[in-house]
C-alpha cells in the first residue's frame, strides 16, 4: 500500500476512485508519564515518553485507515493528512485520513 500526502505517485496514474478513509485513536494521558514530564520540564529537554505515545498513536491510526482502504479495494492512499484534537483535559484523538484510490504504472 502506498501512502503519500501527494496527490499522485509517479510513474503511475489513479484508474479509480474509493473516496475518503481514516483512521483514529484516542490515547489518554498516563499519571505516572504526567510526573516524569513534569520533572523533564524543569531541566527541559525532549519528553520521550509522550515522543513514544505519539508515535504510536500515529501508526496506530495509519493502520485502521489502511485497513479501511484495503477493505474498499484501494492500493494506494493519496493526500494523507493528520489532525490532532483534545477530547477532555487528559485525553487526545490522532485522525488520519487520505483519499482511497487505485493505481497502476503508467504505458
Amino acid at each position: 500500500m502506498i501512502l503519500t500526502p501527494g496527490s499522485k505517485v509517479a510513474g503511475h496514474r489513479v484508474v479509480k476512485t474509493h473516496g475518503l478513509v481514516r483512521g483514529n485513536t484516542i490515547r489518554a494521558r498516563h499519571l505516572g508519564k504526567d510526573i516524569l514530564a513534569g520533572l523533564k520540564n524543569l531541566v527541559g529537554g525532549e519528553i520521550e515518553e509522550y515522543t513514544k505515545m505519539m508515535a504510536e498513536s500515529r501508526e496506530q491510526a495509519l493502520d485502521r485507515m489502511r485497513a479501511e482502504a484495503v477493505g474498499l479495494g484501494a492500493n494506494a492512499i493519496l493526500d494523507l493528512r493528520f489532525s490532532t484534537s483534545y477530547i477532555m483535559g487528559m485525553a487526545a484523538e490522532i485522525l488520519a485520513y487520505g483519499n482511497a484510490v487505485t493505481i497502476e504504472p503508467e504505458g
